[in-house]
């Protein structure tokens, strides 16, 4: 077996796509470079660990289940003065979520709750931690099916794997 047949199915076992999909590419560029063999390996390894990342982040997004892909970055803090964009930004640091500390959102209809709600969310996604969006009406609907079907214990379980959950239209129930 010639050495690439080799490393196609090695990399294929120990399940490193990016290492299988980059290493032929890194090789070259290390022999033109003249990069001594660990940094090579620093570099296809480097290319792994964040491909693995940007995948668990967009599955974390999946996960979450945010109606739409609204950031703090697209939010006009112009509209709402009474509104600190500094305290957001210091928000998306992710400190309340470690202390177990609640946020609510007040106000009228059309102010933003909910696109503030989501652009914190995501960058909670991004700071690695495991979102959940979910409508105040559609977290009843599914507990009172899981009392209905006796699986509050299961239900239990699956939410308290996430480490923030964000309510929206709780003024709706």
């Amino acid at each position: 077996m010639t050495t690439e047949l080799l490393l196609d199915h090695l990399t294929k076992q120990l399940r490193v796509p990016s290492i299988a999909k980059n290493y032929r590419t890194l090789a070259r560029e290390a022999e033109e470079r003249n990069l001594r063999y660990e940094e090579y390996l620093l570099a296809l390894l480097e290319a792994e660990a964040e491909t693995r990342e940007e995948n668990q982040k967009q599955r974390r997004l999946k996960l979450a289940t945010f109606p739409v892909q609204k950031t703090l970055d697209t939010y006009d803090f112009s509209l709402m003065p009474s509104l600190n964009r500094n305290r957001f930004l210091t928000l998306s640091k992710g400190e309340f979520v470690e202390k177990k500390e609640n946020i609510i959102f007040l106000g009228n209809s059309g102010t933003g709750k909910s696109h503030l709600a989501t652009g914190l969310g995501i960058e909670m996604v991004k700071n690695g931690y495991k979102v959940k969006f979910v409508t105040a009406a559609e977290l009843v609907e599914e507990l009172l099916m899981a009392n209905e079907e006796h699986k509050l214990v299961l239900f239990e379980k699956r939410w308290l794997k996430f480490d923030l959950i964000i309510i929206d239209e709780l003024g709706y129930v």
